[in-house]
């Protein structure tokens, strides 16, 4: 449970959501901090209204985490109906185009071949992008099409698990995307059907990781709203830190870096395996607390760690 008395009850750590489709990442984040009574609550993804699955949210000091849990690869498990393209690239959108057609297995596996690895991917027009300070979203909403650069993104794994080829012409291909950050899985599914001739769209998305957070470890709305004790829903601020070195600090210590000054190997309890100069460790109290974030400083003949980032308050 993470709670410190500091003039009063605060909240901070970092919970997994199950968002429902149909909601949008800020209806969640509203929830959360109507239900948890804390203001500064912030998100580390949208997850596009349609789609459900895993939705990391931050609260109090873990928002300043947002930077590290932005970076993270996402995992989806989707499915994809080939042969109709819809203006929104999603099953929520119009159909603006339809093309019977007939395709196997072998197929969709060449195809998902071809969008592994690095590539270049153009924002939908429905996306949060912004396009000379406004999103891109708002100005589809008024009927503009904006050109928009494409991006250079990553999908690391892109596994067909089941083809369903449709009495109707519209074979549908489930599939599992792990995939780096900014990717959007829709434009992936309608530039798959425009490489085929076929188009296609983006039928159903769930996502089931953001970096080490599974939807195993997820609660649900209702869950959180029933929950006596919500704070027992927090996971700490070091589950997002995981593959930043730790280094303890000594109790007597701790007051020094949670004022901003630079910690000294004499204050630690151990610097473990040697450090790059300049790089980003967590520093944390015995018992696991967070104090800061900080970069391993070289002078002359010594070091130190420079705080970046105080999260503990004495």
């Amino acid at each position: 449970m993470l709670l410190y008395w500091q003039g009063g009850m605060i909240l901070q750590g970092i919970i997994n959501i199950l968002k429902p489709p149909g909601m949008t990442s800020h209806d969640v984040v509203a929830v959360l901090r109507r239900r948890l009574g804390v203001k500064r609550v912030g998100h580390g993804g949208t997850l596009d209204p349609p789609a459900a699955g895993l939705l990391v949210l931050m609260v109090g000091k873990a928002t300043r985490l947002s930077e590290f849990i932005t970076e993270m690869d996402k995992v989806y498990r989707g499915e994809i109906t080939f042969g109709i393209r819809t203006d929104t690239l999603d099953a929520a959108g119009s159909v603006v185009g339809s093309n019977p057609v007939d395709l196997t297995g072998q197929q969709i596996e060449a195809v998902f071949s071809r969008f592994t690895g690095k590539i270049e991917q153009v924002p939908p027009m429905v996306s949060a992008v912004k396009h000379r300070g406004k999103r891109l979203y708002e100005l589809a909403w008024r009927g503009r099409t904006v050109p928009r650069p494409s991006r250079s993104i990553t999908i690391k794994k892109l596994h067909l698990l089941e083809l369903y080829p449709g009495k109707d012409g519209y074979p549908r291909a489930l599939f599992d995307c792990h995939c780096s950050k900014g990717t959007y899985i829709r434009s992936l599914a309608a530039d798959m059907g425009d490489y085929l001739g076929c188009g296609a769209h983006l039928s159903f998305l769930l996502r089931t990781a953001v970096g080490p957070f599974a939807l195993d470890n997820s609660w649900l709305l209702e869950e959180i709203e029933d929950c006596p004790d919500p704070s027992k829903c927090l996971l700490p601020l070091t589950s997002a830190l995981g593959k930043l070195p730790r280094v303890i600090v000594k109790p007597t210590a701790v007051k020094t870096v949670s004022h901003g000054n630079r910690l000294y190997p004499a204050g630690t309890e151990g610097m473990g395996t040697p450090l790059d100069p300049g790089q980003l460790v967590r520093l944390e109290q015995p018992s696991g607390n967070l104090i800061a974030l900080a970069h391993w400083t070289v002078e002359a003949t010594s070091g130190y760690f420079r705080p970046y980032k105080v999260f503990y308050e004495p």
